[in-house]
């Protein structure tokens, strides 16, 4: 699969769902780990339909999340990038890490070489990310990578009735 962006420590390529089904699935079926991305687990299925729609997103707007791996080990550790879906206030960078993975960094790391690239390849002038109310962890990446809270979203799907802020930042 093609490598789209590379950091001290992270591999951000493409998707490829044969290798990256398994790893993908095992993460949302964790509920701490879907807890602020809608708060339903998925089994198999599901996680397939939603990395087709990842897949699809990339397809129609020529970005989308790329799976994230670990140099050192070349496990899978999540999903970060560029997205922007239809309903959607703002073109975003986001991430979902594996639960095995977390409190290491690779979230910040592989945000920050996306803002990067959104603002200087995309030509973005401004990124949110969409960040559930309580989200203690995306609250803390977002503003590591120089991110502040920006205003209110209501009813965003898929989170529902989840209290939800956009975080972001624009280009300088």
């Amino acid at each position: 699969m093609k490598t789209l962006l590379e950091t001290e420590r992270l591999i951000l390529r493409e998707i490829d769902p044969a290798a990256d089904l398994d790893p993908w699935h095992d993460m949302m079926t964790d509920e701490d780990t879907v807890r602020f991305i809608g708060g339903q687990t998925l089994d198999r299925a599901g996680s397939w339909r939603q990395m087709a729609t990842v897949i699809g997103h990339q397809k129609i707007r020529g970005y989308g999340f790329w799976s994230v791996i670990e140099k050192s080990s070349g496990d899978w550790v999540g999903r970060v990038g560029p997205w922007y879906p239809e309903g959607w206030p703002e073109p975003e960078v986001g991430w979902t890490i594996h639960r095995d993975y977390t409190r290491r960094g690779y979230a910040k790391e592989a945000g920050a070489a996306c803002v990067k690239y959104c603002f200087e390849t995309l030509g973005w002038d401004r990124i949110i990310h969409v960040i559930a109310e309580g989200n203690i962890g995306s609250i803390k990446t977002a503003e590591a990578i120089g991110s502040k809270r920006m205003y209110k979203i209501d009813k965003l799907a898929p989170f529902g009735d989840v209290q939800c802020w956009a975080y972001g930042q624009v280009k300088t």
